[in-house]
């Protein structure tokens, strides 16, 4: 860490614990440990004069703040639904969203230096009380009830409008980068053909990655957090990236064990599940609109190259 990240983290650290005091949570700024690698929030974790730990965030753009109302609702929908934590928000405003530490550590972190994760368990050494509690938590929160979700606010999209949405998305991102044929012609296609997609919507978490699964030390998933991304939409969604870590296999098994548990599985869900994958640079080139920053657009301009190549 430079020198100027340290002094930057030393005001992030001062402005959040002022934030917090003014909602009479007093922390312990000089402790407190700043995380920059989420791209919605900054975080820090902090101890309060009782000992209590708390995660801290704080929404980097006006568009965060937005989707953040709707985790909120999300969030009061699901807890105690689920055989696993969320988040119990005690502060939201704009400029801090806090809640008390959940038991469980993620399973794996964002390691930025080497472009990936770093496993608290390495993937293959998971063993199945990871995949069947994790089973067991998404056929719980996609068989939460629509008219509950309706009526806590959560965003609701029919099978129809999800891909809709997805086929929008692609339009949009067309005018600011190229898609060479091969994939566009591959996303068409996945769009154009019924019998990929769900005749079904469900509510999901929308953005199930490692640093957001928490498990104990028996491996089993303890708890979901960040829930941002949110909605009654597509189910295969909370898929993809698990697809993407542990490929068709691995997809084979959690759709397996997800169907014990109640999931409910269409024939071409993991075909539907591999082609979502592929169009994955979609979300992020959207993404990078959104944010604007050069960083962002040579991050999509890069994945659209790299799944052009495959």
């Amino acid at each position: 860490m430079t020198i100027q990240q340290q002094d930057d983290n030393v005001t992030h650290a001062a402005e959040m614990a002022a934030a917090a005091r003014a909602h009479g949570l007093m922390l312990q700024a000089e402790r407190m440990e700043i995380n920059e690698s989420g791209m919605d929030f900054r975080v820090a974790f902090a101890t309060d004069d009782d000992g209590t730990a708390w995660v801290l965030r704080k929404p980097r753009r006006a568009d965060v703040w937005e989707r953040a109302v709707n985790e909120r609702k999300v969030l009061a929908l699901v807890s105690g639904r689920l055989p696993v934590q969320v988040p119990d928000w005690r502060i939201f405003t704009p400029e801090l969203i806090a809640y008390p530490l959940l038991g469980g550590r993620p399973v794996a972190t964002v390691d930025a230096a080497a472009g990936g994760y770093a496993w608290l368990y390495e993937p293959e050494s998971l063993t199945d009380a990871f995949f069947d509690s994790l089973a067991d938590a998404l056929a719980a929160l996609h068989g939460i009830d629509h008219q509950a979700a309706g009526e806590a606010g959560a965003r609701i999209r029919s099978p129809r409008e999800a891909r809709d949405a997805f086929a929008a998305n692609i339009e949009e991102i067309r005018g600011s980068f190229v898609i060479p044929e091969p994939l566009a012609a591959r996303w068409e296609a996945w769009l154009t053909t019924d019998s990929y997609w769900p005749g079904h919507s469900a509510l999901i978490h929308g953005d199930l990655h490692p640093p957001h699964i928490l498990v104990d030390e028996t491996q089993r998933v303890t708890g979901l957090i960040d829930w941002t991304e949110a909605e009654v939409a597509d189910p295969g969604k909370d898929f993809v990236i698990y697809y993407a870590l542990f490929g068709d296999e691995g997809l084979r098994d959690l759709l397996g064990r997800y169907e014990r548990a109640g999931g409910i599985v269409w024939p071409r869900m993991h075909e539907h599940i591999a082609e979502q994958w592929a169009a994955y640079p979609a979300l992020v080139a959207k993404f990078a609109l959104m944010t604007g920053k050069e960083a962002d657009m040579e991050m999509a301009k890069g994945m659209i190259a790299s799944w052009s190549a495959q």
